[in-house]
């Protein structure tokens, strides 16, 4: 049985996780902890677990102090946030210091399957960190379609391919940025987004897998840390050249064009997949635009393959240049192997680099 830590000030809460994983037939919950001192010990005594869930709100030592504590010791066990609604702000500097990813506490712990389902999703992710190659088996994603189909979608609309060093200083094109990200990307995104110049010359539009209430936190932390504008995308939004806009959790972000203006929609469409914002509706959405010649496609961390439906559609109406995180700097390496088995990459880079690729192919004003 593979051993779970779970430190939490509700006994009653450590009670539920402990029914939770120990329903599975891998996990058991082997430690308890009710604040981050007594979680602290544990940590430094015992060298079997192989996940840590904890709460930000505790006496004695928070979830955050925790968490600066064992990555300053260089202990990698994978940490995920158990949080509440209230706690935003707290939860996204937990990410900014290293949780892999965050569980929002639901109302009713008792009945909520979510709240059940999105607990062994990440003792999946935790446990399986280190074997990417199991965890990209299982969730690979019968979405992704071969290369030769790929080709023949750009054959058929004249696309041509472009490489990263092609000189975009001449060309007059418009051109629109689409990244989408999952597990990992809020801490990911802070390696990309504020490298960006001020004058970048294209708008951005980012779907990152995140529930309601945290993304207006993670938009304004990048805004905070970069000379480009952040925002949380707001219904109507007009697309502006240099600013980024955030697609607001449980909220799936899609585009619209009227009078030559793109604007912002919100689809309220089911979560697909379990996922809302979804990148697959984000990219579709694209597929009805006139006024942008190239969409740069962006694919960073995270699990499964969200993102390569979508891109795949858009080539067949937009010529595109596609930008992977490659499987070393990458979290977890489900999402960028998917977009790359597609046949639909162009360059694969290591997180640091990818605004580098961005730049290079957009230009700046």
């Amino acid at each position: 049985m593979k051993k779970i830590l779970v430190i939490d000030d509700s006994t009653l809460m450590r009670r539920v996780m402990s029914d939770i994983i120990g329903s599975t037939s891998e996990y058991v919950v082997a430690y308890t902890a009710a604040n981050g001192e007594e979680g602290l010990r544990i940590i430094e005594e015992k060298d079997d677990i192989v996940a840590i869930f904890c709460d930000i709100n505790m006496p004695k030592m928070n979830g955050l102090e925790l968490l600066r504590i064992i990555k300053e010791k260089g202990i990698d066990t994978p940490f995920i946030i158990i949080s509440a609604q209230g706690d935003a702000k707290d939860t996204f500097t937990a990410l900014e210091l290293g949780a892999m990813e965050f569980i929002k506490k639901p109302n009713r712990i008792f009945v909520d399957v979510e709240f059940r389902d999105k607990v062994n999703k990440a003792l999946f992710i935790a446990s399986s960190i280190n074997d990417r190659e199991g965890v990209d088996a299982t969730y690979k994603s019968h979405e992704t379609k071969s290369k030769a189909i790929v080709s023949n979608a750009k054959k058929e609309t004249g696309i041509k391919e472009v490489s990263a060093t092609s000189d975009t200083s001449k060309l007059k094109t418009r051109k629109l940025v689409a990244l989408v990200c999952s597990t990992g990307g809020p801490k990911a995104l802070q390696s990309v987004i504020p490298k960006l110049p001020k004058n970048l010359a294209a708008p951005m539009l980012v779907v990152q897998h995140m529930p309601a209430g945290f993304t207006d936190t993670m938009a304004r932390r990048l805004d905070e840390l970069s000379e480009i504008k952040v925002k949380e995308a707001e219904q109507g939004d007009v697309l502006k050249n240099s600013v980024v806009y955030i697609a607001k959790g449980g909220t799936h972000l899609a585009v619209k064009e009227e009078h030559g203006k793109v604007s912002i929609v919100f689809d309220d469409t089911p979560p697909i997949g379990g996922l809302k914002p979804c990148g697959n509706i984000m990219y579709s959405s694209i597929c009805n635009l006139f006024c942008y010649d190239e969409i740069v496609c962006v694919v960073l961390t995270g699990m499964g393959a969200d993102g390569t439906r979508g891109i795949t559609e858009l080539a067949g109406h937009k010529k595109l240049h596609v930008i992977a995180q490659d499987e070393k700097s990458s979290t977890v390496y489900g999402m960028p192997k998917a977009i790359y088995e597609s046949g639909l990459t162009d360059v694969v880079c290591d997180l640091n680099k990818i605004s580098e690729e961005i730049v290079k192919k957009v230009g700046v004003l």
